[in-house]
């Protein structure tokens, strides 16, 4: 029995001692059990930084949909989603990993990708969870929202605490398809995105806690502590490629080209100055059949606001200019650029005109429209004569207008709702809505409403949050705090 007992013993232990041997191989005592943050930087970079948006397009007066009635066109939109919180998710998960490799830069460029997501997040509806989301680990899946004052202070926050924390000299990075780890770059564009998202709250000057035009002041003249741009080499874009699979979004879909037109005033501020942007841009309509394909004579659009019976029957008389067909035959076309150094330039241009800084607004205006040439290619003698009209040369009389069309015209295809932003902070363009076809009563919108989901999901939180902004109820016109001139 006792021999019997011991061998069931020694059995059983050569079984254990497996088992840990077999544990121990599955363990690579040698490398780490987390993932490297370069590997979900890519995904991050590519959904954040999309810019081209055929919704924000057509909103934005660029092109117009002939083949139906869209509501982006029509600005008869109501509710978003909140699917950027699932990008947040993503920058959260970097952070861990760089915590955990110790990699500070990571931890900086995670700092402005919250504050770059938080801010599409408020400016598309207002008030948003913001200190209380994130939070789902701790079970607190009803997050309360914060008002859009506080958001603003926390995203300009995480931007001064992404500049004081980046190294250009330490802790390389990987996975970065926007500046190929060029740290530099990075910090570069966490200061210049820092100025947009001051401009953006131009309405709040007198704002004490905000302190706009002073901390504005404070980043450009400081230019060791917050590098900002320096040229279009710094541009925050990523390059379309056949080779690498990720291709330009309208490679051979040929109705884009057969259901998108140019819309009549933005193709009218090209004409009208004999921009030679337009001959990148677009394709003679079939009318001109025959003539020179670089007149501008050639080239017409439609109004994004006229009932869609009108324009088809445009367009079967052969007028209307589609986008050019590079767009389409080109797998790479062109970059898509998130922000820009031209972009920059008429931000600065805009504060130097609204005296926040000490600069010459004319110098930054003209910077804007050289490096938005420069970026479809545009050769020197022709924007020599381009700058050299009568009606773009600078004129501080009706500077900030110039300012702001220029941007508008550069920012054709990029930026993705950056224009349209803009024209609601400021009214510049004039988005027209008086052909016809406009839902909203005529009007062009403010926001989009909450998402279903907060309705289904976190309903006493969102209903304090519209009673606190919205006195008429969640609607598109209603003006939030930061386009609210009080």
């Amino acid at each position: 029995m006792k021999n019997s007992i011991q061998s069931v013993f020694v059995i059983l232990l050569i079984f254990l001692i497996g088992c840990r041997n077999h544990e121990e191989f599955q363990i690579n005592p040698n490398s780490t059990t987390n993932a490297n943050p370069g590997l979900l930087l890519t995904g991050i970079e590519v959904n954040a930084f999309n810019s081209i948006d055929l919704n924000a397009a057509m909103a934005c007066r660029y092109l117009v949909n002939v083949n139906l009635v869209n509501d982006f066109q029509y600005y008869g939109w109501d509710r978003a989603g909140f699917g950027f919180y699932a990008t947040l998710r993503q920058v959260q998960k970097m952070e861990e990993e760089a915590v955990a490799f110790d990699n500070t830069n990571y931890v900086a460029i995670a700092k402005f990708f919250r504050a770059f997501v938080y801010e599409q997040i408020t400016r598309q509806f207002g008030d948003i969870p913001f200190s209380e989301s994130m939070r789902a680990e701790e079970l607190l899946i009803t997050p309360a929202y914060d008002d859009q004052k506080t958001v603003y202070l926390g995203i300009l926050n995480l931007l001064e605490e992404a500049n004081e924390q980046i190294d250009p000299n330490s802790d390389p990075i990987t996975g970065d398809v926007v500046f190929n780890g060029d740290i530099s770059k990075w910090q570069k564009l966490i200061n210049s995105y820092r100025l947009r998202v001051l401009m953006s709250l131009s309405l709040k000057e007198n704002d004490a806690d905000l302190n706009i035009a002073n901390t504005f002041n404070s980043i450009y003249s400081n230019p060791e502590r917050y590098p900002i741009m320096q040229s279009v080499e710094d541009n925050c874009q990523y390059t379309y490629s056949e080779e690498t699979g990720n291709t330009y979004p309208f490679w051979r879909s040929a109705s884009i080209t057969t259901s998108y037109i140019l819309e009549e005033s933005f193709i009218n501020k090209l004409k009208d100055f004999s921009d030679p942007r337009l001959f990148v841009i677009a394709a003679p309509e079939i009318a001109s059949a025959g003539m020179d394909e670089f007149s501008f004579d050639s080239y017409s659009g439609f109004n994004g606001s006229a009932p869609i019976d009108v324009n088809t029957t445009k367009l079967g008389l052969g007028e209307g200019s589609p986008l050019d067909d590079r767009y389409i035959e080109d797998s790479e076309a062109e970059p898509n650029l998130a922000f820009g150094f031209a972009e920059l330039n008429f931000t600065v241009a805009e504060a130097a005109n609204r005296g926040w800084i000490s600069a010459d607004p004319a110098e930054f205006y003209l910077r804007g429209i050289k490096a938005s040439m420069q970026f479809y290619n545009i050769n020197e003698a022709e924007v020599n004569d381009y700058l050299s009209q009568e009606g773009v040369v600078y004129n501080p009389a009706n500077g900030l207008e110039q300012i702001l069309t220029q941007k508008y015209l550069a920012m054709f295809l990029n930026s993705g709702w950056e224009p349209f932003y803009n024209n609601r902070r400021t009214g510049i363009p004039e988005f027209d809505t008086s052909g016809g076809g406009t839902l909203n009563q005529g009007m062009v919108p403010k926001r989009w409403m909450y998402p279903t989901s907060e309705i289904n999901q976190n309903q006493q939180n969102l209903e304090e949050a519209i009673q606190k902004q919205f006195p008429q109820g969640d609607n598109i016109n209603g003006v939030m705090w930061s386009i609210d001139p009080e």
